[in-house]
């Protein structure tokens, strides 16, 4: 378990891991606005679109083997990343990156749902949604310490470098730890399928978190108004190779599964307002509020102790609860993210740290008991054979609306800051999450009562 949890925890890093460093990086490569967002949205971008067939790719040739290509790739393409001398070289390199955070990702969940059973699989999928959500805040954090700390005048290469010998290490202990896993009847690779999740995934979320820097041009739109076929044809395509008994990419009959449907269905929202949230804060504390790199990360530090802790009373919690321990986090998500609003609101600009760690701490506290629960809820019903599509699945939909939350909530904070100021956007972004808590509360009521 901790040999996965550490290889599932790099790519959740990395991926919030460059929002404290993008100021730096602009001054250092020169990048732009727009070449700054495509640093974001590369990664974001190519880890949604290939996940699914990461976790195809572990069923048919064993979880191990691909957990352990994926670590291998990911420790290169960190180190690309890091030893980039341009702008769109450091975007070609984060592509890669998130291609091969794909690969890693989907077998560490194939691998707790195929080597545990029972209350051993609850406890691991509990541990394994707590580390998705604290790596997701100590990126930042860290991000922020390695970009103040240049070691070695490194400045925001740090934060990509700093991945080589952590993949070493967690590449040696999975040789020792990992059992291999693969599904006894591996489907084949479901190409159709594959092609339009991606046509669908690329037109959705490429113009939306590139338009606006790149000033609206046609081609956003024309990807914005394919996206949706994409997206229907996908879904015709996959209903139509299970009834003709073939291999889709993501089996219609998974998603029928009420743990499953109920469980993405919540995971949409919230993460969309989680990855808005995080991308919000970093840019408005050091624009708005000159904070440094440093006092940005550890702005986040409250929020990170809070979701740890309620990750950690999370398993007992929704043992006696259910899922009322979901509605319950939500509703303590927007009391903080109201604190926050009205902390930001009445104390700008004159705010440090310590003004803002209660409300940081009362909404890390309520995700915390949303996203672990949830993601055992997904994962609680898929059947261990599926387990590499299962994961795929619930990890596409994560990673997929973490980048819409981005390119939504930042879109929004962005086009405002220019209009009404840093802090009035800010205020209205929040209040734009404060939405989406509230619609997850409600979701919440459509979770299975009790969770195995």
């Amino acid at each position: 378990m901790l040999t996965v949890l550490l290889g599932a925890a790099l790519p959740m890093v990395d991926f919030f891991i460059v929002n404290v460093a993008l100021p730096t990086i602009d001054r250092d490569l020169h990048a732009g606005p727009a070449v700054l967002e495509m640093v974001v949205a590369g990664y974001g971008v190519a880890y949604a679109v290939l996940l699914v067939l990461g976790g195809r790719l572990g069923d048919m040739f064993g979880r191990r083997n691909l957990f352990l290509t994926g670590l291998a790739a990911f420790a290169v393409t960190s180190l690309a990343c890091g030893l980039a001398p341009t702008a769109w070289t450091l975007v070609a390199a984060r592509v890669a990156q998130g291609a091969a955070s794909a690969l890693l990702l989907p077998q560490v969940l194939a691998t707790i749902q195929a080597a545990t059973s029972g209350s051993s699989r609850g406890k691991a999928l509990s541990y394994y949604g707590a580390t998705a959500g604290v790596a997701s805040v100590v990126g930042q954090v860290l991000g922020g310490v390695l970009v103040s700390a240049d070691i070695a005048g490194s400045g925001w290469r740090a934060i990509f470098l700093v991945n080589v010998p952590v993949a070493a290490v967690a590449l040696g202990l999975a040789l020792k730890s990992v059992p291999e896993t693969r599904s006894q009847n591996p489907a084949r690779i479901d190409r159709s399928g594959t092609v339009l999740l991606a046509v669908t995934l690329v037109a959705l979320l490429l113009p939306l978190t590139e338009g606006r820097a790149a000033g609206w041009p046609l081609w956003s739109w024309v990807l914005l108004a394919l996206s949706p076929f994409a997206a229907a044809a996908f879904v015709a395509v996959e209903m139509r190779g299970e009834r003709t008994g073939g291999s889709p990419l993501l089996p219609p009959s998974l998603v029928r599964l009420h743990s499953v449907r109920s469980g993405l269905l919540l995971i949409l929202p919230f993460c969309l307002g989680f990855g808005g949230f995080m991308f919000v804060l970093a840019v408005a504390m050091q624009d708005g509020l000159h904070f440094g790199a440093l006092a940005a990360g550890a702005a986040l530090v409250p929020l990170c102790a809070a979701f740890f802790v309620a990750s950690l009373l999370g398993p007992r919690t929704v043992a006696r609860f259910g899922r009322s321990t979901v509605t319950a986090g939500s509703l303590v998500q927007g009391a903080g993210l109201l604190v926050l609003a009205g902390t930001f609101y009445w104390g700008w600009p004159h705010l440090g740290v310590w003004a803002l760690a209660p409300g940081m701490a009362v909404a890390g506290f309520g995700q915390g008991f949303v996203l672990p629960v949830v993601i055992r809820i997904v994962l609680s019903e898929v059947p261990p054979a599926q387990a590499g599509v299962g994961g795929g699945a619930m990890a596409t939909t994560q990673q997929a609306s973490l980048a819409l939350g981005v390119a939504t909530l930042g879109t929004l904070f962005l086009t405002l800051s220019g209009s009404v100021g840093v802090r009035d956007a800010l205020v209205w972004a929040l209040l734009a999450q404060l939405v989406a808590a509230a619609v997850t509360a409600a979701l919440s009521l459509r979770l299975p009562r009790a969770v195995r």
